[in-house]
């Protein structure tokens, strides 16, 4: 960051990774709380010298600026006072005499980053250093393994990776539907470093996803592809052939939404006017909800999962699959939204053009809007790697749910065997399935099987296990590289 744009930096409105603070002879208290918010949010800019009274910033300078250098890196590399190894970046400007101290804070992989305890773990909001709750921490010990892995540096990447076209076509999105945003006056490359897309000359993997080149996120990606399928059935079993409609294969994830989300909008029958950019009429919620669940997919997935996103539209409901699991319970998430995407940078480049509210999951905003299309029901399917989401066009969701209620309680009024009866055959009808499946395909997988039957692998794995003790299947070897062997009566 030179001098100038510093200066330009000082005059900018949008403060997510940047901070001042006073400072003359020591470091101000409160500098270790934005340690820890850039550490666990986006990474950011702290400034000492530099004074703000309301917008406007007045250089005050410092006057041992080699001390509060030491100050800082013994603390921050000797991990007496913070759980993690920091490793700022120091830069110092000289305004007519008056010394600045910029210290650049990196975003973590080993969130959270606190400092004497858990308890002072913060996050960044806005322009606001805010203390984490406790689900937010739990969150984050849960997100160490691949919520910063999309922030990371592709290597031998530059801005030559991305696909102008989109690029563009970003920018005069956010230009139409973000107009008093500050990034629209940024040039090309200043926009792209500040909104994570290139850092240090280099792609970041979200950058990469979001706004690249196919033939680059291929290279990173082998199987780069957001699938999806329209089945002429209630489930691949009942369906005369396997799809009628697949999506073609589309540059990068931005591309990937407008045509995800046209294609789903065809299938609501509505009296409603889509716009090219995406937008439904306000009038419409069931169809923002639609599109809080697109954006949901694209934004949290897990994109180094051998799985892919995918929308499957049956004939009586959409259904989104997402690779990767919640980082918390989805009755916790139900009652608090949880701030902390799996993939950062794309969870801020949805947000900037305004098609994400926050980087929480939107489960409120999904489940209200479906409610005024007035015919059917939001089900939630987690999963320790993946998360469903199924948006029924019919009451047969919640006929379904009160049939499955009345089979686990019974009825007052003396169906309880009918309903156990009913749950049974249901049961044996998967089962034999499940048969039916590994006779055709003795190698198939769990997660293959619970594709084809629209069930959860926590059902296929209980149905496996009952057909294995009453001796109708058998495992051959081990549980990789073995295979299934149907036990002939």
């Amino acid at each position: 960051m030179t001098k100038d744009q510093l200066v330009d930096r000082i005059n900018d409105l949008e403060w997510e990774d940047f901070e001042v603070k006073q400072a003359k002879s020591d470091l101000p208290k409160n500098i270790w709380e934005t340690v820890s918010a850039f550490s666990n949010t986006n990474g950011g800019w702290i400034l000492l010298g530099i004074k703000q009274e309301g917008k406007l910033f007045t250089i005050t300078g410092i006057d041992n600026l080699e001390k509060l250098e030491q100050d800082i890196n013994n603390t921050l590399s000797g991990q007496q006072k913070f759980n993690s190894l920091i490793r700022p970046t120091l830069e110092r400007w000289d305004f007519d005499g008056l010394k600045v101290l910029g210290c650049y804070i990196p975003l973590s992989n080993k969130k959270p980053v606190y400092f004497n305890s858990p308890e002072n773990t913060f996050i960044r909001v806005g322009s606001a250093d805010i203390r984490a709750t406790k689900a937010e921490v739990d969150a984050m010990f849960r997100d160490q393994a691949f919520g910063t892995k999309t922030s990371e540096i592709v290597p031998h990447s530059s801005i030559n990776d991305l696909n102008q076209n989109s690029v563009e076509r970003y920018r005069d999105y956010m230009a139409r539907f973000n107009k008093s945003f500050s990034y629209n006056k940024l040039l090309t490359s200043e926009f792209l470093t500040k909104t994570g897309i290139i850092v240090n000359e280099n792609l970041t993997y979200g950058g990469l996803l979001f706004l690249g080149r196919q033939e680059k996120i291929s290279q990173h990606f082998p199987d780069f592809r957001v699938d999806l399928l329209e089945i002429p059935g209630t489930s691949y079993t009942d369906a005369s052939i396997r799809y009628t409609y697949r999506l073609a294969e589309q540059e990068n994830i931005w591309e990937y939404y407008f045509s995800v989300f046209e294609r789903i909008n065809q299938k609501i029958d509505k009296p409603f006017a889509l716009n090219s950019e995406g937008f439904a009429s306000e009038e419409y919620p069931y169809i923002e909800s639609l599109r809080e669940a697109t954006v949901n997919m694209l934004m949290h997935a897990d994109y180094f999962s051998p799985a892919k996103p995918r929308v499957r539209i049956f004939t009586n409901h959409i259904e989104f699959f997402n690779p990767g699991g919640l980082p918390k319970s989805l009755k916790e998430l139900l009652k608090t939204d949880i701030s902390l995407p799996r993939n950062q940078i794309i969870a801020k480049l949805f947000r900037l053009v305004k098609l994400s509210e926050n980087a929480g999951f939107g489960f409120d905003k999904i489940i209200n809007g479906w409610k005024t299309f007035g015919k059917g029901s939001v089900e939630f399917e987690p999963g320790t790697d993946y998360t469903i989401v199924k948006f029924y066009l019919s009451s047969e969701a919640i006929e379904k749910e009160d049939s499955e209620k009345g089979s686990e309680k019974g009825s007052e009024k003396g169906s309880e065997k009918g309903s156990e009866k009913g749950s049974e055959k249901s049961s044996e009808k998967s089962s034999e399935k499940i048969v039916r499946l590994i006779r055709e395909n003795p190698n198939i997988s769990a997660e293959n099987i619970a594709e084809i039957l629209s069930i959860s692998s926590r059902a296929v794995e209980k149905h496996i296990s009952n057909l294995k003790k009453s001796g109708k299947i058998k495992r051959i070897g081990p549980d990789k590289g073995g295979h299934w062997e149907v036990i002939e009566c």
